[in-house]
């Protein structure tokens, strides 16, 4: 009764209950509908083959079916779901489903017999993995030309086909991805994602993992490297600049009053006062110093008489010993001298090694230190008197300028 005008899926059902040895009915291409208002079908008993392709049938369709049917058709509709609990047709072997409107594949749940299932050509992204769970007798799914969008989900269903041992029709021509848009095209066999990337938490996890990882290592260097003390400093040193700006009158600028800043260790000050200032400041060219014990102003943070200290003075001198690297003010007065040096770029350092530092004795924080004695030419304090006049001679030669 194909390619006829019956428009109404009850009335075909009762026009056959009469038909005691009707076995194959074929509905195909008519106007079928159905809308299930709870009135009952009623079909003949010793139907087994149905077609319904190519009507306008719903989902509904399944409250409306003979029972004991093995064989059924239903292409070509608009079917988006198979109900759960509503069809119990027992007897069925073979679904037809093709070119519908399903977003998943149909359960078994009624349809305890079923060994062929057709599901082609509908709107199925991501297939459920656990089709053959619930339809433990499919032999045959064909589930291709469905636009399959290949994710993470769709992993499941590719490891089914693996497990299922050929029961997927088709594959692997007819399983392609359709979205996203750079995969589009790659058969499903050829798709892979790494286990990272589809567990969300192992995903998680190795995240955390890499961040605290990515913590240690960033407070480690920050440690070794001494950044903290280089911020503080920074900033201390800003603040200073900024208060000798707000109260240095505007019409006055910084002037030189020293020829050299002297840093040194409170362990070296017996060759400091005896021998370096006596030599450098009495005798021919006289040299002013700037000497911690007798220029800082009283009062003023001790980080503030620095900085004031090194940027009136035309030269810093740098008495570097063991001793010097094992103190804390020294450090900061080679800090703040070496941004002088970087801001203004001047040549204002004079490096004085009076002795030996082994390298081992340098802390990691003074590693501008390591550099300045790698790239910069230091003076060496003589141990043999008869270089020590050539020694003072250089040295007033380095600091040699007119003081206003």
């Amino acid at each position: 009764l194909q390619k006829n005008k019956f428009e109404s899926l009850r009335k075909v059902s009762f026009m056959t209950s009469r038909m005691k040895s009707l076995k194959y009915l074929d509905m195909s291409n008519n106007l079928l509908r159905h809308d299930g208002a709870g009135v009952q079908c009623q079909w003949a008993e010793s139907l087994a083959e149905l077609d319904l392709s190519s009507n306008q049938l719903v989902d509904a369709v399944f409250e409306c079916l003979p029972v004991k049917v093995k064989k059924l058709s239903l292409q070509n509709n608009q079917i988006s779901s198979v109900p759960s609990g509503v069809a119990e047709l027992k007897s069925l072997e073979e679904l037809n489903l093709a070119s519908n409107r399903l977003a998943d594949l149909p359960g078994c749940s009624g349809f305890t017999s079923l060994q062929f299932l057709n599901v082609e050509m509908n709107s199925i992204l991501t297939p459920s993995a656990d089709f053959f769970q619930s339809c433990p007798r499919v032999r045959e799914l064909q589930a291709g030309h469905n636009p399959f969008k290949c994710s993470c989900e769709l992993q499941a269903f590719i490891r089914l086909e693996r497990r299922s041992g050929g029961k997927l029709f088709g594959w692997p021509a007819a399983y392609v991805c359709e979205y996203p848009e750079g995969l589009r095209g790659t058969e499903l066999k050829d798709f892979h994602l790494s286990p990272l990337a589809c567990n969300t938490t192992l995903l998680l996890v190795t995240a955390l993992l890499l961040t605290l990882l990515l913590v240690a290592a960033v407070a480690f260097l920050c440690i070794y490297l001494d950044v903290p003390w280089y911020v503080r400093m920074t900033w201390q040193w800003t603040q200073t600049k900024r208060r000798a700006w707000h109260s240095r009158p505007a019409d006055q600028e910084a002037v030189l009053q020293f020829h050299a800043f002297i840093s040194y260790s409170e362990r070296d000050s017996p060759w400091v006062k005896n021998e370096l200032i006596p030599n450098l400041e009495r005798g021919e060219g006289c040299v002013q110093l700037c000497q911690h014990e007798r220029n800082f102003i009283p009062g003023k943070s001790i980080v503030e008489n620095i900085i004031n200290c090194i940027e009136k003075s035309y030269r810093s001198i740098f008495v570097l010993s063991p001793n010097f690297v094992q103190s804390e003010w020294c450090h900061y007065e080679l800090y703040f001298a070496h941004h002088k040096l970087f801001s203004e770029n001047s040549n204002s350092l004079i490096l004085i090694l009076l002795e030996p530092i082994p390298p081992y004795l340098i802390p990691a924080r003074y590693h501008k230190l390591k550099a300045l004695m790698a790239k910069r030419t230091y003076m060496e304090w003589p141990k043999e008197r008869s270089k020590r006049a050539l020694f003072w001679a250089n040295l007033r030669a380095a600091i040699n300028i007119n003081l206003p």
